[in-house]
């Protein structure tokens, strides 16, 4: 028996004790867990907690096994969303299948969830424009999903959006690029496979009344195309647009959460055919520049609604102090002197139901209701003290699945057959 792990190996170190010469469905660990709102899965799926974070374990062939563990540390490589992977055990006794590791997405939330907890209006759209985006992220660096669906996806809150997140890659294909046809049999995969989950989600009662999932799922290749088309397109421009057409193409891709790697322009007769190569990049520049002046991970909406707030930080020191502010000064003392004391002040029972930035994100919203609503600015402080009583203890507690729920051990066995399940 072997293990196969990507460095740092300290971080999975104690995943080593797991009895890993029985087969997962039989493990009666302490360090299983439930986990919530799981999404289905053809393969026998555990949970693990070790060492504060919780791991997933999937049962599968070998080669499929090495294949997804391979594609996943790419996918990493290149900045598209998805699950990291940890490692892979090989070689286990008997006939024993692999197991692949990766890391828990935390405070991820499954389409299940999403549904079953909805949370100003139901999440059809942003769920559709999420898949729609990470499917295009992967067309553009070459990757065949495959096997494009809602259970092998999970969903991270982003200001008011969700940011998807791939799960499972075990039937995926890299290349250097994606043949058309090659790219639309992925977008009809996507269309019968969330279609069918849609049937799913109305027949157990969490489908809105109202709602046709054929029509829903039928929105999938009409906005994927509508993505692609601005992604991709070629456009023709006279030498004196060139400048400000450029720009503008820019800035509208940076808006969709795209970076640009490349302008080429070709000689088309009277003008410039303007051609722009588009790489694929984690989500934009915005999270990149939070992450530069104030070491917070966020989300690309996150990071642009928090970055605004910083810039009105700076506006009023310097109108209250008369001078000009460096950006990386008043991005250090909103910091200390705004984000650290709301994030701190979080009630400890109510801090795992959503990631501390997107909390952070809604206190500014509630401050503006608040605010308008008194024709006034009511400040920071009092739109905390009111949102951590009047809204965060409403979010379900079951709405992210960061907390595990721990696995009974009488219901271990009987849980560990092919489930519902990430991947």
């Amino acid at each position: 028996m072997r293990f196969v792990f990507a460095p740092p190996a300290e971080s999975t170190a104690g995943l080593l004790s797991l009895p890993w010469r029985e087969p997962i469905a039989d493990w009666t660990d302490d360090r299983l867990v439930e986990i919530r709102q799981r999404g289905i899965s053809r393969h026998v799926v555990r949970f693990v907690s070790e060492g504060g974070q919780i791991y997933a374990l999937k049962e599968l062939d070998e080669r499929l096994a090495r294949k997804e563990y391979h594609l996943l540390r790419r996918l990493r490589d290149i900045g598209i969303p998805a699950v990291e992977a940890l490692g892979v055990v090989v070689d286990r006794p008997g006939d024993l299948d692999a197991v692949l590791v990766t890391r828990f997405l935390d405070h991820s939330i499954s389409y299940r969830a999403l549904f079953a907890n909805p949370r100003g209006g139901q999440p059809t759209d942003k769920l559709l424009d999420a898949m729609v985006d990470l499917l295009a992220r992967l067309h553009l660096a070459g990757f065949m999903w495959g096997d494009c669906s809602l259970s092998n996806t999970l969903f991270l809150l982003d200001a008011g959006a969700l940011a998807a997140h791939l799960v499972d890659a075990e039937t995926s294909e890299m290349h250097h690029s994606l043949s058309d046809g090659k790219r639309l049999y992925d977008v009809d995969l996507a269309f019968e496979r969330v279609g069918g989950e849609l049937f799913d989600l109305q027949a157990g009662g969490l489908l809105p009344e109202g709602l046709d999932p054929v029509e829903i799922a039928e929105e999938i290749p009409r906005r994927y195309e509508a993505l692609w088309w601005e992604l991709t397109r070629e456009d023709t421009v006279l030498p004196s647009e060139q400048r400000y057409r450029i720009a503008e193409r820019l800035q509208r891709l940076n808006e969709l959460g795209f970076d640009v790697d490349e302008v080429e322009l070709i000689e088309a007769g009277e003008g410039n055919k303007l051609r722009l190569r588009t790489r694929v990049a984690e989500s934009g520049h915005h999270r990149r520049l939070l992450f530069t002046r104030t070491g917070l991970e966020a989300q690309e909406n996150q990071a642009r609604r928090l970055l605004n707030d910083i810039a009105g930080y700076r506006s009023y020191l310097e109108q209250s102090g008369s001078r000009p502010v460096p950006e990386a000064v008043a991005a250090n003392r909103w910091l200390a002197e705004v984000y650290d004391p709301v994030v701190d002040a979080i009630p400890a029972e109510l801090r795992d139901r959503l990631d501390e930035v997107e909390i952070f994100h809604e206190i500014l919203e509630h401050r503006w209701s608040l605010s308008e609503a008194a024709g006034r600015d009511i400040g920071t402080t009092a739109a905390r003290d009111d949102y951590f009583v009047q809204v965060l203890p409403t979010v379900p507690d079951d709405l992210t699945i960061a907390a595990p729920v721990p696995q009974p051990p009488a219901q271990r066995q009987a849980d560990a057959s092919p489930q519902e399940s990430p991947g």
